[in-house]
């Protein structure tokens, strides 16, 4: 199983939505804080990115940024230009900017977008992500995001037959390229840049997420990567944060809140790919993780 995969698919709701925007000089956007995650990418000229913390950010031709916390921030032509609040309708989708005079060329194009992310059970991996993940356009780099962002591009500017299909895909295909752009450019000895690389917790993580059911043991994980029992305990406790059967209990009960928000199952067949025998054991264990015992969660939920 794609651990990077499943941890988006755990958090993500709803449908990620894009504009793409043709700014003339001077230019400023406010962006509300948010319950999802936002990026940003310029394609022609230039931009300032003002994080609600931290220094402003210049961001080239072919730069991508992405922010995945939902803090507030801005983009501008410069510092001192007001900034035009950009709030989203009630669909979730941006108000498009009001056509300008057709004899003038943009400074800038900016193509934008936006996800629905459930932060409440945040996967640990995207957590640890920083308040602005900033990928500079570099030659022979991210292909496969340069394509991505190509495609996503062409497709709204066109709009021809199929686009809403394909720019919805193309948005969920850019995140996951740009979280791996992210993650192959870190090279901390900790986290999860360094718990995705390592080829024994990446092992053992691959068999959770591929039977979160299975009776896992340490021993048996740690065989998963050949290590012994303690070598694995502690490569995993170190990398990823916490012990392994603590993250296995954890992923168990982060897919069952996915199944009950999503499928129409009875909750002994939840209880089953949980990794539990007893529909009991799995709701009071659902309810010390959650609150909320399961029926309620999937009542609320809906």
């Amino acid at each position: 199983m794609d651990v990077l995969s499943d941890a988006v698919g755990a958090m993500r709701t709803g449908r990620p939505h894009s504009s793409l925007r043709d700014k003339y000089a001077p230019w400023g956007m406010r962006f509300e804080a948010s319950a999802g995650a936002g990026f940003h990418v310029v394609l022609r000229g230039s931009a300032l990115l003002i994080p609600a913390e931290g220094e402003p950010v210049v961001v080239g031709p072919g730069d991508v940024v992405f922010l995945a916390h939902g803090r507030g921030h801005a983009l501008a032509s410069g510092l001192d230009v007001p900034l035009d609040p950009v709030r989203p309708g009630q669909n979730g989708q941006w108000p498009q900017p009001p056509s300008p005079p057709r004899d003038l060329a943009p400074d800038a194009v900016m193509l934008c977008g936006s996800y629905g992310l459930d932060h409440s059970r945040a996967h640990r991996l995207l957590t640890e992500l920083p308040e602005v993940v900033h990928l500079p356009a570099r030659v022979g780099a991210d292909r496969s995001l340069r394509a991505a962002v190509e495609l996503l591009g062409m497709e709204l500017e066109e709009r021809r037959p199929g686009s809403d299909a394909i720019v919805t895909s193309l948005l969920d295909t850019l995140l996951l390229y740009i979280l791996r752009a992210w993650w192959q450019r870190e090279h901390r000895g900790t986290g999860w840049s360094a718990a995705l690389a390592d080829p024994a917790v990446a092992a053992a993580l691959r068999a959770i997420h591929g039977d979160p059911a299975h009776p896992w043991t340490v021993g048996e994980l740690g065989a998963e990567g050949g290590l012994s029992r303690a070598a694995f305990a502690r490569r995993f406790t170190t990398l990823v944060g916490e012990p392994p059967l603590a993250y296995l209990t954890w992923w168990r009960m982060t897919t069952a809140g996915r199944l009950l928000r999503e499928e129409d199952l009875p909750l002994r067949q939840i209880a089953q790919r949980a990794g539990y025998t007893s529909e009991f054991a799995f709701a009071k264990a659902f309810k010390r993780e959650y609150g909320v015992a399961p029926g309620q969660y999937r009542r609320q939920a809906s």
